[in-house]
This record gives structure tokens, sequence and C-alpha cells, in this order.
């Protein structure tokens, strides 16, 4: 019969087979549909710096890496990101050596996991997890732990003892990530040292998911867990462009690790893109070296644009996580008499004109976020304005 297969194994591979389309996808395709305002997935509404695109531009039209550049990325942008990590950070990575370029911050996950994992090894991930990080786990053959952050006091919390006792012998890997997706938690200096001390007790490698490095707001500050005392060799650490530059769509990525790791992440890499982004490599570079006052600016307009989001969810009825990173606010949907997140946000379109996305989506256990409910806010003011005028109608 034509269209049947010839085996009666199911045709995706089974460590995927809880991954169907992603909520992302589904509620995108919801907000065009209802031509509802789409504060779901977070990809901003405007470009970034035009000087930026237009150093792309100047790369194409000068033949800058519109053939394959160099498997670790293009020498400009490694150097580039080796002088980020040193102004801002005061980390030295040897740029020959110690930085990757990849196809995004999703490529370099992939590549870290599958070139450090076996099969059965544990991974310790925060949840809510990006839905990225259990895909790139479940491929890599690994099993997932999660450990879970909870609202207290206004915001999402580790707890470290918690996380102590989800270390067993099987562990090899933490994957952390701070500015934190979804909860916009920013981990303080004392529970990162609490977090280095004890991979370093347990010999622990640790993938740190840092794209969000630039959006700190209030009293938070973003510090490298690679910085911490014992880190710098059992370190991956992961940065994008994207989140920094609003060009999310070019997918320029890095990995900056000492040399083994980075060999080990390479020869993951190289098997799945292999190479990408050529001409937007070189703008990018060109971005990095921007004055501090863009990175400023940036995190201010953004800021604006929380506090604008955060009081009209408040006055809509939410209780509302005020984030401390990120672009991205949490919210608690009991306010409003309801408690399940997929429902909510699936029936938000033709209630408020609005889509959300429900954080149950990243979390293992589904209880755990099934009342918690997530906007972005990397929109331009006046869609914001209108998303707050528009969900004022459910407080009636």
């Amino acid at each position: 019969m034509a269209g049947m297969t010839s085996t009666s194994r199911p045709l995706l591979n089974r460590r995927l087979a809880e991954f169907g389309t992603t909520i992302f996808a589904e509620m995108s395709a919801l907000a065009l549909s209802t031509g509802s305002i789409n504060l779901g997935q977070g990809f901003p509404d405007t470009d970034g710096p035009e000087e930026v695109r237009e150093a792309a531009v100047r790369a194409l039209r000068d033949g800058r890496g519109n053939q394959y550049p160099p498997g670790p990325g293009v020498p400009e942008l490694r150097t580039a990101i080796s002088a980020h990590q040193q102004r801002r950070y005061g980390l030295s990575y040897d740029p020959d050596t110690e930085v990757l370029v990849t196809a995004g911050a999703t490529e370099a996950i992939a590549a870290a996991l599958l070139a450090l994992l076996e099969p059965g090894d544990e991974v310790i991930a925060f949840e809510p997890y990006y839905d990225s990080y259990a895909a790139c786990i479940a491929m890599a053959g690994g099993t997932r732990v999660p450990v879970t952050l909870r609202p207290h006091e206004g915001s999402f919390r580790l707890d470290l003892d918690e996380l102590r006792a989800a270390v067993t012998d099987r562990t090899r890997l933490l994957l952390i990530n701070t500015p934190h997706n979804p909860t916009g938690t920013v981990l303080t200096r004392a529970e990162l040292a609490a977090v280095a001390e004890l991979a370093v007790e347990r010999d622990l490698l640790v993938v740190t998911d840092e794209v969000y490095e630039h959006l700190v707001f209030d009293d938070a500050e973003h510090l490298p867990l690679a910085g911490f005392p014992g880190m710098r060799e059992r370190t991956v650490t992961i940065g994008s462009a994207g989140k920094t530059f609003s060009f999310t769509g070019w997918k320029v990525g890095w990995v900056t690790a000492a040399s083994g790791l980075v060999t080990a992440v390479r020869s993951a890499k190289q098997f799945l893109t292999y190479v990408s982004s050529g001409p937007f490599q070189y703008a990018v570079a060109e971005a990095l070296a921007l004055p501090d006052g863009y990175f400023t600016a940036f995190r201010e307009d953004m800021l604006a644009k929380r506090d604008l989001l955060a009081a009209g969810l408040t006055e809509a009825g939410f209780e509302v996580f005020r984030p401390a990173g990120t672009y991205f606010i949490t919210t608690d949907i009991r306010p409003l008499g309801e408690s399940d997140g997929f429902a909510f946000c699936r029936a938000l379109p033709e209630r408020a004109g609005v889509v959300a996305i429900p954080n149950a989506v990243f979390y293992d256990h589904r209880e755990a976020g099934a009342p918690f409910v997530r906007f972005a806010f990397c929109k331009r003011t006046e869609v914001l304005d209108e998303a707050v005028k528009r969900l004022k109608s459910l407080a009636g």
C-alpha cells in the first residue's frame, strides 16, 4: 500500500519519541491563525544595530565567508570572542585552541552533550529548562535528572541541598543556564560558588548556557562559572550573538573552554553542521567590539520593556515573577482562577488576542510547572502597549 513502510517498528528513534512538534511552533501558528500578538517565542520584532547588519552585507560583497569558513570559525570572530571574555570577565582563552564557533547556542549544546556523554551518563539540569536540553541529552543517550527551581519571595530559586542530593556515581555533567530561561533567575555569586565546589568535589563536567549574559537587571550580575576556582578546566561556556545583537536568524554561537574540551566538542560539531553562517561570523566579530554604550543601551531598553509588561500583567491579575535577567517574564495564573497553563495558553488568543507559552513544557515534573505561563518582552514598545491593553480584559 502506498506510503506504508515494510516494518512495524516506529519510524522515530525511541530516544526522541517523547519529543513532538515544539510548543513554540504550535503557539506561533496559533498567533498567525488568530491574528494575536505573539509574546510566546523569544525573538525580537526589530533587527539589531544597522552597522552590524551592514558588516554582514560588506562581508558578502567582499567574498568573505561565501565559501566554507574554517571549521573552528573565522579567525576574526574567534579573536573577538576571546577579547570579549577577557574584557568582560578577565577570562583568558586562546582563540586558536580554546574557542569554537557554532550554529547558534543550540548546536553548541548539542555538540557538547554528544561529545561529552556516554549512554547512561546522568545529566543534572535545572527545571524548568529550555526544551532543547532534554532532546539533546536524549540524543546523546544520557539520562536527565531535573533539579527544580521553585518560587520563593518573588523569584525562582535553586535549592543547593537538592542539587547535592541529585548527584550520584553516574552523574557526568551539570547543565547550567544563567541568566535562566524561562524563569529569569540569575544565579548569585554564593550559588555559583556552591555549584563550583560541588563540581570540583565530585569531579563533574559543567556546560553553562550564558546566552543572556548581557541582559541582567537591577542588582543582579552575570558571573561566568568558568571564573570560579577549579572550574576553568571542567567548564564549557556557551555564548550567542542572537540574543545580544537581535539577529537570531543568523545562528552564530560559540564555545569557550580548555583546549581538550573544545577539541572534544569540535569532534561532534564537525559532523553536525560542519560550518555555518560564514559572512555573519565577520559581522558578529565587529558586533562584539561595539563600545560599552551599546550594551548599556540594549540592557536599559529591555529593562524598560520588562517593567512595562510586568506592570501590565500585574494589572491584568497575574502574579508576576519579575525577572533579574533574560527577556522573559514568568507568571502564575492561579490568581485568575486558572491552574492549567496549557489550556490557558490555548484559549488566550481567543480571550485576549495574545499568545504566551505554558511553562509546563519545560518540566519533567509537569505538575510543578502547571500554573506558570511565560511571556516574552523583546518586542517593540507599541506592541507591548497593545498586548497590555488586550490583557486587561482578563481582569474584568
